[in-house]
């Protein structure tokens, strides 16, 4: 079998090398490109020959996937699979697995991570006291005895949802499916709009499909308290952004921490959310440390 990985993945040189040596003692062949190429010209090339292709978060279309009349398997280093042409895989007989799990205490520890900079204006305090200035009687806020919802409780939802629960918040979560094991922390189970209303911040933790596309639309928007503060470490389009900017701008919201966007930043210079007030913003880094990175190729190559 031809084994193309289109992109590093993070995986070093030396271990691509072990790699490729211990899948070549099994009679397999192993390619890694050592760049990033996103155009649709590289991923044929690289790609057309292949019989399964390892890639993370880069976009395959029908446009690529007609052109590999030989793949059998797309090896996804990622744990979302909205940038897969997933229509055509199934239509072709192409398998697609993730790399589920991964990611799981790095995003869960970044949403935690916005939140507290959202509440104590940690990056804003640190570009002011850079300029000289003090703290010029702000107050910030604590995380203990908030209340928390959590929209969406799978792998990373629940992570984050038990991390809170040390910080002395009340933890409620919304999601499609319910788990035992939510409940059997004391977690309580909301309708979505009750959530809304009620809730002092709101995380999302749902992956991005048909149903929830602007899940979190201007309506729900408009219920939140004006002291509530949105984190999303989930999907971009999970949220309408440009109402939540709206919301933001108009002190209808108090604050909001985003890694995730319409699109992969580099974002527009014009981007609504940029002149959005107490609005905490990263460039997609939720799933991006060092030991998510290593966790990451041990999946693949199991998934091999």
């Amino acid at each position: 079998m031809k084994i193309v990985a289109v992109e590093p993945i993070g995986i070093s040189e030396e271990r691509a090398v072990n790699i490729a040596f211990d899948l070549s003692a099994r009679g397999h062949e192993f390619i890694c490109y050592r760049d990033r190429k996103e155009d649709a010209e590289t991923l044929i090339e690289r790609m057309k020959d292949a019989e399964e292709v390892i890639v993370s978060n880069i976009k395959i279309g029908s446009d690529v996937l007609s052109q590999c009349p030989k793949l059998k398997k797309l090896n996804v280093a990622f744990t979302g699979l909205d940038h897969i042409d997933l229509e055509y895989t199934r239509a072709h007989g192409i398998e697609v697995v993730n790399a589920s799990g991964y990611a799981t205490e790095g995003v869960a520890e970044l949403a935690i991570g916005l939140m507290l900079d959202v509440y104590r204006r940690i990056t804003a305090l640190d570009a002011d006291t850079r300029k000289g200035g003090t703290r010029n009687n702000f107050l910030g806020h604590e995380l203990r005895g908030k209340r928390v919802g959590i929209v969406g409780t799978g792998a990373i939802g629940q992570r984050t949802a038990f991390l809170l629960q040390h910080f002395g918040c009340e933890v409620v979560a919304w999601s499609r499916s319910e788990y035992d094991d939510v409940v059997a922390h004391g977690i309580v189970y909301l309708p979505l709009e009750e959530l809304m209303k009620t809730c002092d911040i709101i995380s999302l933790h749902v992956p991005l499909t048909t149903e929830t596309h602007h899940l979190i639309s201007r309506e729900l928007l408009q219920m939140c308290k004006p002291t509530a503060v949105i984190i999303n470490t989930a999907r971009g389009n999970v949220v309408d952004i440009e109402a939540l900017a709206d919301m933001l701008k108009a002190g209808l919201l108090a604050g909001a921490g985003i890694d995730v966007y319409e699109k992969e930043p580099p974002l527009a210079e014009d981007h609504s959310l940029f002149s959005a007030p107490n609005c905490v913003l990263v460039p997609h880094v939720g799933y991006a440390t060092r030991e998510a990175f290593d966790d990451r190729i041990d999946i693949v190559l199991r998934n091999i």
